[in-house]
C-alpha cells in the first residue's frame, strides 16, 4: 500500500515548472552568437532567484586573458537576473564568459559560454565548467552538515525520549544532550565558517578573508546558521533550567517544542525547500520531516544507551514504541510528497542522480523497517504478557528476597528507582536476559542504518533534484538552435581555421555548414573538405557529412545525429592533392 501511494504521488503533475536549484533560462548575447559589435554588457536570465558573488563573471578574450569588467548586479533589480557590463572597444573575435551564482536554496552554481564579435575568432579561450570546486572545502562542508544533522537528532531525539517516554534513569542520557549540543554548536560554527569558500569553489584558506566572512553574515544562509546558534542556547538554558527543576513542567515542553520547531526551520530555510513549486508547504514538510527523523534516530540511542546495562521500564519501551509509529508516518507522508516535489516524474527515479540516491534511502529506510518491526513486536509481546510490576518497574535480574526499597534524587532532579523484589522477567533469568540482549541488538541495527539514511538525506539535500534537472534540460534544448565550432588546422606550410555551424544542434536531422578561413582571417579556398561525427560512447559512427562547395563554403542540409550527448567531430582538409589534416572538436548534441 506503502508502495502503491508512493507510485501514485510521482505520477501526479507538479502545478508549476519551477523547482529548487536555479538554471540558466538564456544569456545575451546569446550562447554562440556573433554579434555585428561589442556589446556593453553581459546578461544572464535564470529560473529563480540568484544571489551574486564578488567573483560571479569572468570574462575571457581570445587569446584567454581576463577582459576588466564592472561588478555583478541584478538587472533591472530582477533577482533572477546577472548582468555584468564590459568596457568600450572589445576586439574582434570569440569571448568566452564564465559564470558562478548561488541559487535560491543556498547551493552554488556555475556554467560558460561564448560569443563573437565581428567574426569568430581562430582561437578562443577553452569553455570551463565554472570555478573549480576545491575537494577539500566540498568534504569539510558536507562533513559539517552530516555533523550538524547527526548532532541535532541526538539533542533533539534525545530531549523528546525524556520528556516523552519518562524514563526512570536519566544521568545515562545526559551525555547524549551534552555531544548533541556541542556537537551542534562546533558543526554550525564549522559550516558558517566555510559558507564563503563553499559558495566561491575556492580552498578552505579562503575562510581567513574577513570580507568574505562578512558577506556570509549578511546572507540568507549566513543568518539561518546564526539563527541556529541563537536557538541552541536558548534550548541549553531551558534544559539547564528544567534539570534544576526537576520534571519538566508544561512550559517546559511548549518552550522546548517551540525551540525544536525554530531549529529545524534553519535548515528548511536554506535547503531545497525554500525554493520551487508550493514554498510554504515544502518547509512545512521539511520541518515535520526533520522532527521525525530526530525523534526516531535520537530516540533509538537514548534507548540503545539505556539497554548498554539492563532493560528500561516496560512503559518505557512501550511509550517510545508508539513515539517511533508517530514518527514514522510522519516521515512516510513528508517523505512522499518530498520526493515528488523533487522528482516530478517518476522516470527521474532512475534517469537522474538524485532519484537514484532516493532509491538507495528507500531500500536502507526498508531495512530500517524491518528492524523497527522486529523491536514493536517484541515489545508488544512483553506488554501483553507483563504483570502490572513489570509494566512499572525496572526488568532486571532477579533482586535477593527482603532487599530494601530506596529512592535516589538524580542530579537532574528525577527519581531513579531500584526495582522491588520479584520484579523480574517471567521465566528464568537466562530469558529476561536473552531478551534484552536481542532487542539491544535490533536497536543496535536500527541506530546504524538510520545513520546511513541520515548520511543519505545530507547527500541529497545537496544534489540537483529531478525535477530541476529535467528544467535545465529543457532550457538547454531550447537554448541549443545553432553550435558553432572553430576547428584549427596546420599542414604543409597552410594554417587557417574552420568554422563549422551546426543547426540545430539536436538529435535527428541537422543542417551543417563550413567556412575556411586563411591565417590572415580571410577566406580560404581548398580543394577537399569532409567532415565526420562520432559517438564514442555508444561506439557510433563515422557518420560522414556529405558537404558540397557551394562557393565560398561548404554545407549540406542532412546529417541524421541520433543520440543526445557530446559527439566528436573530425575535420578533414585537403589543401593539396597529396597534403591534408585532419582535427577533431567535441560538438555538444541536445534532444
Amino acid at each position: 500500500m506503502l508502495l502503491g501511494t508512493f507510485l501514485l504521488l510521482l505520477l501526479l503533475p507538479g502545478a508549476n515548472p519551477a523547482s529548487a536549484h536555479a538554471a540558466l533560462r538564456a544569456t545575451d548575447p546569446a550562447d554562440g552568437s556573433v554579434v555585428p559589435a561589442a556589446p556593453r554588457s553581459v546578461t544572464l536570465t535564470f529560473t529563480e532567484s540568484v544571489g551574486l558573488l564578488d567573483d560571479s563573471f569572468r570574462v575571457l578574450d581570445p587569446t584567454g586573458h581576463r577582459v576588466p569588467t564592472g561588478d555583478a548586479e541584478h538587472a533591472g533589480g530582477h533577482a533572477d537576473t546577472a548582468r555584468i557590463s564590459l568596457p568600450a572597444g572589445l576586439a574582434t573575435g570569440t569571448f568566452t564568459v564564465a559564470w558562478r551564482v548561488v541559487s535560491a536554496d543556498s547551493h552554488p552554481v556555475s556554467g560558460a559560454f561564448t560569443f563573437s564579435v565581428g567574426a569568430p575568432s581562430a582561437t578562443a579561450a577553452p569553455v570551463p565548467a565554472g570555478p573549480a570546486e576545491d575537494p577539500l572545502t566540498a568534504f569539510l562542508y558536507g562533513t559539517a552538515r552530516y555533523a550538524a544533522y547527526l548532532a541535532a537528532a541526538l539533542l533533539i531525539g534525545t530531549a523528546a525520549f525524556v520528556a516523552v517516554c519518562r524514563p526512570t534513569r536519566v544521568r545515562p542520557l545526559r551525555g547524549l544532550l551534552r555531544a548533541g549540543g556541542w556537537g551542534l554548536a562546533g558543526a554550525t560554527v564549522l559550516l558558517l565558517v566555510l559558507r564563503a569558500p563553499y559558495e566561491t569553489g575556492d580552498a578552505p584558506g579562503a575562510a581567513l578573508d574577513l570580507d568574505a566572512l562578512g558577506r556570509t553574515l549578511t546572507g540568507r544562509p549566513g543568518w539561518a546558521l546564526l539563527a541556529r546558534l541563537a536557538l541552541l542556547a536558548a534550548s541549553v538554558l531551558l534544559l539547564t533550567h528544567a534539570a534544576r527543576r526537576g520534571r519538566p513542567s508544561r512550559t517546559h515542553l511548549a518552550l522546548g517544542t517551540v525551540l525544536a520547531v525554530g531549529l529545524a526551520l534553519t535548515w528548511a530555510a536554506a535547503e531545497h525547500a525554500s525554493a520551487g513549486i508550493q514554498v510554504p508547504l515544502a518547509m512545512t514538510s521539511s520541518v515535520v520531516h526533520l522532527l521525525a527523523m530526530a525523534a526516531w534516530l535520537g530516540g533509538l540511542t537514548a534507548l540503545l544507551v539505556l539497554l548498554r546495562r539492563d532493560t528500561p521500564p516496560l512503559t518505557t519501551v512501550t511509550r517510545f514504541s508508539r513515539l517511533a509509529m508517530l514518527s514514522v508516518t510522519a516521515l512516510a507522508v513528508t517523505g512522499l510528497y518530498q520526493s515528488w516535489r523533487g522528482l516530478g516524474t517518476l522516470t527521474a527515479l532512475t534517469d537522474t542522480s538524485y532519484g537514484r540516491l532516493l532509491l538507495a534511502k528507500l531500500a536502507a529506510v526498508t531495512v530500517l523497517l524491518m528492524a523497527a518491526d522486529w523491536s514493536r513486536r517484541w515489545v508488544g509481546e512483553r506488554a501483553r504478557s507483563a504483570t502490572p510490576a513489570e509494566r512499572t518497574e525496572e526488568l532486571r535480574m532477579p533482586q535477593p528476597v527482603g532487599a530494601p526499597r530506596t529512592e535516589t534524587p538524580a542530579p537532574d532532579g528525577l527519581v531513579e528507582r531500584p526495582p522491588e523484589a520479584g520484579t523480574a522477567l517471567t521465566g528464568p533469568p537466562s530469558d529476561g536476559e536473552a531478551h534484552r540482549r536481542a532487542l539491544r541488538r535490533s536497536v543496535l541495527v536500527e541506530v546504524l542504518v538510520a545513520a546511513v539514511v541520515l548520511a543519505l538525506t545530507t547527500v541529497l539535500t545537496g544534489t540537483l533534484p529531478g525535477r530541476a534537472e529535467a528544467e535545465a534540460e529543457a532550457t538547454e534544448q531550447a537554448a541549443a538552435v545553432t553550435s558553432v565550432v572553430m576547428a584549427p588546422f596546420s599542414v604543409a606550410g597552410h594554417r587557417g581555421t574552420v568554422q563549422v555551424t551546426l543547426d540545430p544542434a539536436r538529435t535527428g536531422d541537422n543542417a551543417v555548414e563550413a567556412v575556411v578561413y586563411g591565417a590572415d582571417g580571410g577566406l580560404a579556398a581548398v580543394p577537399e573538405l569532409r567532415i565526420a561525427f562520432t559517438f564514442p560512447a555508444q561506439d557510433i559512427g563515422p557518420l560522414n557529412a556529405a558537404l558540397t562547395d557551394r562557393g565560398g563554403y561548404w554545407a549540406t542540409n542532412a546529417v541524421n545525429l541520433p543520440l543526445a550527448g557530446t559527439w566528436t567531430m573530425k575535420v578533414t582538409v585537403r589543401v593539396s592533392d597529396v597534403d591534408q589534416v585532419t582535427v577533431e572538436r567535441p560538438v555538444r548534441v541536445a534532444r
